[in-house]
């Protein structure tokens, strides 16, 4: 497996988008809609199952798509070439606030496992399918770790996570508590395992999930600070559908805003 080797800049701080420089030839998978912009002369081509699948028969590309619908993702990628004679660049953006993460698979053992949503865009060759949790609790009470992505290969991958990134090399036998919404990846030697909060009364009223992702070493994680269902469920709650109010806070404004809104 060798995968086409892409050079690319990371512009921005919090929200990032990754401009990749492709040779004559080269190519760029990503999700559809992650595209941002891109010069003359790289051409889109939508493909059937993952990075991986092109040039295989076709039970092997039902078999990739098949792995990519149970994480939720498109039966379909999208494919930048460049096509014509001299350099070219694409850019894909992130979908919300956050930082994008490069990941060199080559350096990291051919494989990461990330959650599934974090995927952004990888050089052409990098498989992109799913890795199965073992053991029976992590599949009904994983929250958001229950499928994760696994990315092979040997070439760069982009992932995208909200708020700020923390990288920690965990060491053997190194034990760390995540949030199973806040972890974003790890490497393959990683243990990943489901534990319960502990008592009723701090699973319940703890303002914690019931559960944690535990993670042993030695190897690689990557945790973000501000997961998007952590801030869509805070954007839900806050809306005036839900029973939130917009108010200006500190201020007699915001309930005078109300009356002149007609919120009252």
């Amino acid at each position: 497996m060798n995968a086409h080797d892409i050079d690319y800049t990371l512009h921005g701080d919090d929200m990032q988008f990754v401009e990749i420089e492709l040779d004559p030839q080269e190519s760029v998978i990503a999700e559809a809609g992650g595209m941002m912009m891109m010069e003359d002369g790289i051409e889109m081509e939508t493909i059937f199952g993952d990075g991986a699948s092109t040039g295989k028969g076709f039970l092997s590309k039902l078999v990739g798509a098949g792995k990519r619908l149970l994480t939720g993702e498109s039966l379909f990628m999208t494919v930048f070439t460049n096509n014509g004679t001299d350099k070219r660049r694409v850019a894909f953006a992130a979908p919300y606030p956050g930082k994008i993460i490069p990941v060199d698979l080559s350096e990291l053992g051919g494989k990461i496992i990330c959650q599934k949503d974090s995927f952004l865009c990888a050089a052409k060759g990098v498989s992109v399918g799913i890795d199965f949790q073992r053991k029976l609790g992590t599949g009904f009470f994983g929250g958001e770790g229950f499928i994760m992505q696994k990315l092979e290969g040997d070439g760069l991958a982009f992932l995208h996570a909200g708020g700020t990134i923390y990288k920690r090399e965990l060491q053997p036998g190194e034990k760390l508590r995540i949030d199973t919404g806040c972890l974003v990846a790890m490497t393959k030697e990683v243990n990943y395992d489901i534990e319960y909060v502990g008592k009723i009364k701090t699973a319940f009223f703890g303002g914690e999930g019931l559960f944690f992702a535990t993670l042993s070493g030695p190897g690689t994680v990557w945790v973000q600070s501000l997961p998007f269902s952590r801030l869509a469920d805070r954007i839900i709650a806050s809306a005036p559908s839900s029973g939130g109010r917009s108010v200006g806070e500190g201020s007699i404004l915001g309930g005078i805003g109300d009356l002149l809104n007609g919120d009252d």
